[in-house]
């Protein structure tokens, strides 16, 4: 949509993808080359204030001028008078000295810039090829270079949300031609303008951020609708080599041989190839239930599941949970559980979780084993809620742990738990063992499914369990909402910002943070 814009006493027209406040801030900013911490209001010609709340609906009024003010036109005119009175001598010196000083800046950020590029590639899934191919040729290919901007704008994306700073897409261009000097461009002012030019908004980085802008539109807010949140497992990820049109029948091909191998590294590789095709068919409403039956391997080949995350969120993230639960988070949690109301469940939980025994005989029975115990304390202290205002049935935090884990005697049938257990499309944990303590294998179920865990201990199950539902696609279970919410955002730091978070979760964390 077009947009008229007056600012000090120049008027463009402003093309925006969206009736978005913020979008329309960036761009104002980015076609009159106002600084980017500016802080800018808006107001109609008759002076009255416009804010994001009226903004969308301002939209659609004919013939609307939006005149963008600051701290220079608050001002009065004083800096272009001053200006303007001094001599062409002054201004050509003011002139040069900005230019050095610009140059200046830009030569100590170049090392920066260059850091953090390099430290995106190595971390990011597909990065390193980037660089080997300009290792070994000097240079990088269309296709190549495409790779990198889609995941050089995915990392912009998740650090600061879908309009990021123009000063970060400068930074990242900046860090580009320092990293690869032959991408340099020697005509241009800067040598990376086709990559981010801040004049006229355009290049390789702006064109793939607003591709993702108009993907991930937000719909246009009337006056009783709220900002929805939409951090979690269902929001479709970036993927770096993503192929704006990817070749169906090399997908197809790919498929084949993988389901027709009992090679494992044959399935893993394969696996890895069609990650872009699976991720489509988990965020199509209409197919997204196909994907057990088009990729079978999930239900035989342990791995696949935890390959697919570390595909999806790079090399640090998937590890969290297993590196911090045990250092940061497994002790406050007993600690704050000590805190509830006493229950015999509760007591066995806080028992198992120190490793303890009992010495009361009615809690002789043990409960898990103490990383097990533990995640169950923290469903204790994150207990389902009812949701909203409708009258829906509260359920205990025992009734709950069942929708986490249900321990099967492994001298029974596998087959006798599927048949007896009604179907839901929730994912949850099916512990083998003699006991709850000595667990031998763990199954994740699903739709009356069984997904094999690579794990072999209790803490590690949790973690592929609550990984399954981003590879999946598949929303948590409403009497686990809380407890997973807090393991995402809080130990993975999965979508930290855009992931709607009860109170509960958010004042867990305070006193974790807090040590209270």
């Amino acid at each position: 949509m077009i947009v008229k814009v007056q600012y000090r006493n120049q008027k463009k027209y402003i093309k925006i993808p969206e009736a978005c406040f913020d979008i329309f801030i960036t761009e104002v900013k980015e076609r009159f080359s106002i600084h980017v911490d500016s802080i800018l209001s808006v107001e109609d010609e008759t002076g009255t204030e416009v804010d994001d709340y009226a903004f969308p609906d301002l939209l659609t009024t004919s013939g609307i001028c939006f005149v963008i003010k600051d701290e220079l036109n608050d001002s009065g005119g004083t800096d272009t008078i001053s200006v303007t009175s001094k001599s062409s001598s002054e201004i050509d010196f003011y002139s040069g000295t900005l230019k050095r000083f610009r140059k200046e800046e830009e030569a100590l950020q170049g090392p920066q810039a260059k850091d953090l590029i390099k430290q995106v590639l190595l971390t990011k899934p597909g990065g390193s090829d980037v660089l080997k191919e300009y290792e070994e040729k000097g240079t990088i290919s269309p296709a190549t270079r495409k790779v990198m901007v889609n995941i050089l704008v995915a990392d912009m994306v998740q650090s600061e949300g879908r309009i990021p700073q123009r000063l970060t897409k400068e930074k990242y261009a900046l860090g580009i031609v320092t990293l690869f000097p032959s991408l340099q461009d020697p005509h241009g002012k800067t040598g990376y303008e086709h990559f981010y030019d801040g004049q006229k908004g355009g290049g390789f980085l702006a064109w793939r951020l607003k591709s993702v802008q108009r993907a991930t539109r937000l719909p246009v807010r009337s006056k009783d609708s709220r900002i929805e949140e939409n951090g979690g497992p269902m929001l479709r990820r970036e993927i770096g080599h993503c192929d704006d049109h990817p070749d169906e029948q090399r997908f197809q091909e790919l498929i084949s041989v993988m389901n027709h191998t009992n090679n494992r590294e044959v399935i893993m590789k394969k696996m890895r190839d069609t990650l872009e095709y699976r991720q489509r068919l988990v965020h199509d409403p209409e197919r997204s239930s196909t994907v057990l039956s088009v990729f079978p391997r999930l239900l035989d080949t342990k791995g696949l599941i935890l390959q697919d995350f570390s595909l999806l969120f790079g090399s640090e993230t998937p590890s969290k949970l297993l590196e911090k639960w045990p250092t940061s988070f497994k002790a406050k949690v007993i600690q704050q559980a000590e805190m509830l109301t006493s229950t015999p469940l509760l007591k066995r939980l806080l028992l198992s979780a120190k490793n303890q025994r009992a010495d009361e005989p009615s809690l002789e029975s043990p409960e898990w084993d103490s990383d097990m115990a533990s995640i169950l304390l923290l469903l204790h202290l994150l207990s389902p809620q009812p949701a909203g205002r409708k009258k829906t049935q509260k359920i205990s935090v025992a009734q709950a742990i069942d929708h986490l884990v249900v321990f099967h005697k492994s001298c029974r049938s596998l087959d006798e738990h599927l048949q007896s257990h009604m179907d839901t499309s929730q994912p949850y944990l099916l512990a083998s063992g003699t006991s709850k303590e000595a667990v031998g294998n763990f199954f994740i179920l699903i739709d009356k499914k069984l997904i094999p865990c690579e794990a072999t201990t209790s803490l590690a199950a949790i973690d592929e369990l609550f990984k399954l539902h981003f590879v999946l696609g598949t929303s948590y279970d409403p009497a686990l909402k809380s407890m997973y919410t807090f393991l995402q955002t809080t130990v993975y730091n999965i979508d930290v910002d855009t992931t709607s978070e009860s109170p509960k979760v958010k004042e867990l964390r305070t006193k974790f943070v807090c040590n209270v």
